[in-house]
């Protein structure tokens, strides 16, 4: 029963009649989203700041945040989980420095919006989701978008997705203990992993992980003080 009304209040948060303000000013709130908070602060990657302005991020928010769906923080999205704010999202998105041939595994689907940006900039996108509900709504809101490309999965994204690796990239958008060894197996030569560090409770740092070309060792490198929420762990 639990379950069941989990997943029935995580559909309604975002089913709800969409607003009546007309499309070219959502429009225009993205653009003014992308030239105050991503490039007057440094995000200079053209693909990225081009996925920005496109992905309708009213859409991946709950209806009651909306209004706000293009403000520079991060929103609510049910199952006390959170969408990260705009800057962050783009921020982590030009670190892995993508192509339009990149296999990208993101951990944390949350409502789809990182993921829908991946795909704009990446080829493939799989994301992993460990609470049922959230997966299974952002699969249909993806769907429903046209972002075939997003392969959407329930499960522990600790563990990665073996079965699809080896990845370009990976990005985690909850913060770990450490870095999980697994994901850091799951990357390419040459590939590279942006995720948050650190405990629920204490100072968490966004760091880069970058494989070396040979496939022996990595170079970690502390990019910014963050705030995440915790990554959830099956026991």
């Amino acid at each position: 029963m639990h379950r069941a009304w989990l997943a029935a209040a995580v559909l309604a948060l975002f089913a709800a009649p969409r607003p009546a303000t007309a499309q070219d000013d959502w429009v225009a709130a993205r653009r003014r989203m992308v030239d105050d908070q991503l490039a007057a602060r440094g995000i200079t990657d053209a693909a990225v700041l081009r996925a920005m302005r496109t992905v309708p991020r009213h859409l991946f928010v709950p209806e009651g945040w909306r209004a706000d769906a293009y403000g520079d923080y991060p929103l609510p999205i049910g199952a006390e989980q959170t969408i990260s704010q705009p800057y962050v999202v783009g921020y982590m998105t030009e670190q892995l420095q993508l192509g339009p041939r990149s296999r990208v595994l993101e951990v944390g689907t949350g409502s789809g919006y990182q993921a829908a940006v991946l795909a704009e900039v990446a080829g493939e996108v799989y994301s992993i989701e460990i609470v049922p509900e959230l997966a299974r709504a952002a699969e249909a809101r993806l769907r429903e978008l046209g972002y075939g490309r997003v392969h959407v999965r329930i499960g522990d994204g600790y563990a990665g997705w073996p079965e699809a690796a080896p990845f370009d990239a990976i990005i985690v958008t909850a913060a770990a203990e450490d870095v999980p060894a697994p994901l850091v197996a799951q990357l390419k030569p040459g590939g590279r992993m942006v995720l948050p560090v650190g405990p629920s409770d204490g100072e968490q740092v966004l760091v880069r992980v970058e494989k070396s070309a040979d496939g022996a060792g990595t170079v970690t490198r502390v990019l910014l003080p963050v705030r995440f929420v915790p990554l959830t762990r099956r026991p």
